[in-house]
């Protein structure tokens, strides 16, 4: 098992295959990811990028209150999204662009959701159990643990059918670690051995602040004193990301207990559209990862194993029909009616949502039309 401080990595930055001595236990799931499957992640790592540009520009434009990039991240995302099972929970934060499409989510959901249209966005039941984005930091850690709690309780883990055993995984920033939220999470998570994997991506920056002033050490080295197995992953190698959390992903179904990810990364755009990274970070630093982008190391890797340039001609426009069908989608949308504020807030009615429907009610009508 690495330890917190080493980093485990498959792919160099060229592309090439060059495991560190880190990925020894994860090295030979990684390397036996079918080239078609490799492929289907480079196509999974492009969509997320064209659909998160698109976005970003919408924003610019008017079409959306705020944005949230994942520009940068998609390796770390799609690596771990594809480790998943089926029957796995995934609790989001709010940039997991790339896992919430890869488990069925329509990408115009996150764009109601950010354009201010709906309190959730989608039912997870009908999205291959991808939880709302939690925009509160660091609480979605205690809703993931509590329902992992709840998946141990009821037997669900641990019974040595890996086609039935369910597993967590929720979805956090280096930033959420400073939490309390989170740090209690890892408590109950220790103490009731849930099946879950906690997934840090740590893109070195929460909003302002840098990694090094929330951290002394590696954030993966915390899970020792929790109790936890932590590792440390290049989170811009899609291998790596991939093969380290289906190997805790499967321990944790099979009843060994919760682990702990940190996936380093690298924030390539803004905190979201309301912040401006000029003011904080230099540009020797993004240049510096722009250079490890996720996307060119694996494209490398694929034409080094012999894919043609048709193939990735083929992912490019695919990506662009994408991002030109969420463009026109989100121009075409129509506002809903004020009511919807008041529907799903509570589980079932509430006298206060009530209250507060006919007094709105009364207050529209109170303009007699008037426009």
């Amino acid at each position: 098992m690495a330890s917190g401080s080493e980093t485990v990595s498959v792919l160099d930055e060229h592309g090439s295959i060059r495991p560190t001595a880190a990925a020894e236990p994860y090295a030979d799931l990684a390397l036996a990811v079918p080239l078609e499957d490799r492929v289907a992640f480079l196509r999974d790592m492009v969509r997320t990028r064209a659909f998160d540009v698109a976005a970003a520009n919408l924003q610019r434009q008017g079409h959306l209150a705020l944005w949230v990039p994942s520009y940068g991240q998609e390796a770390a995302q799609v690596g771990s999204a594809r480790a998943a099972r089926t029957q796995d929970a995934i609790f989001p934060a709010y940039r997991e662009h790339a896992v919430a499409m890869i488990r069925g989510l329509d990408p115009m959901a996150i764009i109601r959701f950010y354009r201010g249209m709906t309190h959730g966005g989608w039912d997870p039941a009908e999205n291959g159990g991808f939880r709302l984005y939690t925009l509160v930091i660091g609480s979605q850690t205690l809703h993931a643990t509590g329902y992992a709690m709840g998946i141990r309780l009821d037997g669900a883990s641990g019974t040595g059918d890996p086609e039935r055993d369910e597993a967590v995984v929720v979805y956090f920033g280096d930033g959420a670690t400073a939490q309390g939220d989170t740090n209690e999470a890892l408590v109950f998570a220790a103490s009731y051995d849930t099946p879950q994997v906690f997934f840090i991506q740590n893109n070195h920056w929460a909003i302002s602040v840098p990694v090094e002033r929330q951290s002394k050490v590696p954030l993966a080295q915390r899970a020792a004193g929790f109790g936890l197995p932590g590792v440390r992953v290049d989170g811009n190698d899609v291998l790596a990301s991939y093969a380290v959390t289906r190997r805790h992903l499967d321990a944790a179904r099979a009843g060994e207990g919760p682990a702990l990810i940190e996936a380093l990364t690298y924030r390539i755009g803004a905190h979201t559209s309301s912040d401006d990274p000029t003011k904080y970070r230099s540009e020797d630093e993004l240049a510096r990862w722009t250079e490890r982008d996720p996307i060119l190391r694996l494209r490398r890797h694929l034409e080094s194993e012999g894919v043609g340039a048709d193939v990735f001609e083929g992912i490019d426009a695919e990506a662009a029909e994408l991002a030109a069908d969420v463009r026109q989608r989100t121009v075409e949308l129509e506002e809903p009616p004020a009511s919807l504020m008041f529907e799903h807030v509570y589980s079932e009615p509430h006298p206060l949502t009530t209250s507060q429907q006919e007094w709105l009610a009364q207050y529209e009508a109170s303009f007699g039309g008037a426009s």
